[in-house]
């Protein structure tokens, strides 16, 4: 047995962007960075394990609206589309540097890499990249869980109790019908807790969540092994905490690898460094500069004057980097073997896409890390929290404190002078759609009015993303996220008085069916008051 444990632990997630109704539309792209920057990357490197032989293990939550979109047909047409676009500039940009050496040798690696990430995409997966992740946890080496319907902030929409168990439930069921098992644990969105959640996960058979530091260093018992082990609720689900000195060696933009002056700079990009004529075919309307993927310098420091990146020098580094986190992480578990009657745990939680997209040598990284981990396998082992419940049954009882891992600790990034004004529009709305599902949940399957219900459903999650308030508080595509949950909420409201007169044109419910497809068994009943319904029936009799 070894000394002690390593849980790597990647949250994939985006907000459902889908927008069928334009031939383009701006935002899809942060799906389709994703895919080329993390996601592929990612199964790059777990197709490169397994072949070499490489013993390896790590956790991976995947989002129903992540996955809704990576499975939806028009989004992977228009995924291959932007990937062509990319192959096309790419090309363009071998033969305009010719006379350059280094950026030629740029030019020549990114055409390269966009060829081989459109045949992993398109030959090797059937561009469908759950299969690829479902791949992994058959094989093994991935465990797979889940995180709520759309990602909806907890904490805040607890008011209406069915709102949290309706994302809960439905999470679940969604991770069972791409996975076809059942999940052992869940993301909870942000990592935002509050007492009596964990009931809610239960009663979805769901066995384990993660939290900040915070919510296990302020639980109701002081934790023995403090978080170097995972407490369990009364109800027996257990919740881990996040470790924040690996987490600093990730995430902090003071000292973390990513900014390391070797590392591809995330900021300049071709988009707005090539003159407009030559790139206007690949940017935003032909008018507005938008990344293109294509960057030729590296971190180098913090003034305007970046040096030409060097794929070698930066894969050295990341290897470099891996070494030192890995011994970091060997240091931090062997202080704490001693003090234990068990292997302590270190849990390093990361959103998926800061691997790739956001630290570009981040999946090379993880490759490093798999492979020297796999040597070190007496001093440290890769194991997920699910692995760690299955070897050790007996833990500390304690419920942890409301916490997220949001700035300060808490509310703040959702709830804020810019953002506050979404919840009370969410209460409403779900009040409506709680009225008329507990009115009409004896209504017949395949009615008018069951699919009114439904789509209102859809709309309701969609409305609470915690994506929208965070972006809000971030300022980045604010007009967008305003205009997402105002759009969705005025939604539940139409279909919820459509609804009710059990009448709306045809044209119009097939339109919203349309733009928003996700759960295709979404069941509004769940929305419904268990108790009996005469009260509500008896309100809306009328209307029937």
């Amino acid at each position: 047995m070894s000394r002690g444990y390593l849980s790597l632990v990647l949250h994939g997630h985006l907000p459902y962007v889908r927008h069928p109704e334009h031939e383009e539309f701006f935002e899809e792209r942060w799906l389709f960075e994703a895919i080329t920057e993390s996601y592929v990357p990612l199964i790059r490197i777990c197709d490169g394990l397994l072949a070499d032989g490489i013993p390896f293990r790590f956790a991976l939550s995947l989002s129903p609206t992540l996955c809704a979109m990576l499975q939806d047909d028009l989004l992977q047409r228009r995924y291959i589309r932007h990937l062509e676009r990319l192959i096309e500039l790419a090309h363009k940009e071998v033969a305009r540097t010719a006379a350059e050496p280094q950026l030629n040798r740029l030019a020549k690696f990114y055409r390269d890499w966009f060829i081989e990430t459109a045949h992993i995409y398109d030959a090797r997966y059937g561009r469908d990249l759950v299969k690829a992740f479902r791949r992994f946890q058959e094989a093994g080496v991935v465990e797979l869980f889940t995180t709520c319907a759309t990602h909806g902030y907890l904490p805040l929409i607890k008011t209406h109790p069915r709102a949290v168990e309706v994302q809960v439930k439905l999470g679940a069921e969604s991770y069972r019908r791409c996975f076809g098992r059942s999940a052992r644990g869940i993301w909870v969105p942000e990592c935002a807790y509050y007492p009596g959640l964990e009931t809610v996960l239960a009663d979805s058979g769901l066995a384990y969540f993660l939290v900040d530091a915070h919510g296990i260093q302020n639980a109701s018992v002081r934790p023995h092994y403090g978080l170097f082990a995972p407490i369990a609720c009364d109800n027996g689900v257990a919740a881990y905490g996040r470790d924040p000195e690996s987490s600093r060696q990730v995430w902090s933009s003071h000292g973390g690898y990513p900014g390391d002056y070797d590392y591809r700079d995330f900021y300049r990009d071709l988009g707005y460094d090539a003159e407009l004529d030559y790139i206007a075919p690949y940017i935003l309307d032909n008018t507005t500069r938008i990344p293109t993927g294509i960057k030729y310098h590296r971190v180098t420091g913090p003034d305007a004057n970046k040096e030409l990146y060097d794929p070698d020098r930066a894969r050295n580094k990341a290897e470099q980097h891996a070494e030192h986190f890995l011994r970091s992480r060997q240091q931090q578990l062997a202080a704490q073997a001693s003090r234990m009657d068990r292997p302590p745990i270190v849990v390093s939680p990361y959103d998926a896409e800061l691997f790739g997209h956001w630290w570009f040598e981040g999946p090379q990284f993880i490759d490093f890390l798999m492979r020297k981990a796999a040597t070190a396998s007496e001093e440290i082992e890769l194991i997920t929290p699910g692995d760690y419940l299955a070897r050790h049954h007996i833990l500390q009882k304690s419920t942890p404190s409301a916490s997220s891992w949001g700035w300060q600790g808490y509310n703040d990034c959702w709830l804020s002078g810019v953002n506050e004004w979404i919840y009370p529009e969410l209460h409403r709305a779900a009040s409506s759609l709680s009225k008329l599902a507990t009115a009409f949940q004896n209504e017949p399957a395949g009615s008018l009015r069951e699919r009114l219900l439904n789509q209102a459903a859809r709309s309701l999650l969609l409305a609470q993303s915690s994506d929208w308030p965070f972006i809000m508080k971030c300022g980045t595509a604010v007009e967008y996220a305003n205009r997402r949950v105002r759009d969705q909420i005025a939604r539940v409201h139409f279909l919820c008085d459509a609804a009710e007169k059990n009448d709306v044109e045809p044209r119009k419910l097939m339109a919203l069916e349309h733009l928003d497809k996700l759960f295709p068994f979404m069941d509004f009943r769940l929305y419904a008051d268990p108790a009996p319904a005469s009260a509500a029936l008896d309100s809306t009799a009328a209307a029937t």
